[in-house]
């Protein structure tokens, strides 16, 4: 466990004291499901109590991020994992939550609004992604699109522990590398040949990028 991850948990271990003469004080157990408790995400985001609800373009599914720049880039990962991995179906998306509990220190983004988990049962926290996770060219879509986000996006089978289903953002808030890339991906949604939907991530020139975020 590290500095890190221990300051942003708060875990309870509270202590039952018996009254009997006959049984000796014993602690309680610690709680096995860490909890975050500090006012930021990991990824430096403030705590959200309410987010924007958004339709993810071309599904039937919806999906709860902070407004903003925030969720014009993490729709659009979730449009192009739609269009060139497979369709997305009700139940297929985790975004905000106020849950604070977390595996990893990085799932506190979603407490921010500022993480997207795509089929988290497909792709749990600690697969082994060699049994359970992606397939090689689900990979290389992948890997297509964090090169298209220009490294503002991190994704979860690039962290320990993995998770492959998870995408986060990498960038404090203000920074204007998150206003660049929105405004790209607006731009691009509003030109027809353009954006998700008429990407080729297997083409050689976006393989030779791609690896350069991978």
């Amino acid at each position: 466990m590290t500095r890190r991850w221990a300051l942003g948990l708060g875990i309870g271990a509270g202590a039952a004291v018996a009254l009997t003469t006959t049984a000796p004080v014993q602690a309680a157990p610690a709680s096995r499901e860490p909890t975050w408790e500090q006012p930021l995400s990991a990824n430096g985001w403030p705590i959200l109590d309410h987010t924007t609800k958004y339709r993810v373009e071309g599904t039937d599914v919806e999906v709860s991020l902070a407004k903003g720049d925030t969720a014009t880039i993490l729709l659009y990962v979730a449009r192009r994992f739609a269009y060139e991995i497979d369709m997305l179906r009700a139940g297929d998306l985790r975004g905000h939550t106020s849950d604070r509990r977390v595996g990893a220190p990085f799932e506190s983004n979603h407490l921010s609004g500022t993480a997207l988990a795509i089929r988290p049962l497909h792709y749990p926290l600690g697969a082994d992604v060699k049994d359970t996770g992606m397939s090689e060219t689900e990979r290389i879509v992948v890997a297509d699109i964090l090169a298209d986000c220009e490294g503002v996006v991190v994704w979860g089978g690039n962290l320990r522990p993995v998770k492959e289903s998870h995408f986060h953002i990498d960038l404090k808030p203000g920074d204007t590398r998150l206003k660049r890339l929105a405004a790209r991906i607006r731009g691009s949604n509003d030109t027809p040949g353009e954006g998700a939907g008429s990407i080729d991530a297997f083409a050689p020139a976006r393989r030779r990028l791609a690896a350069r975020f991978q």
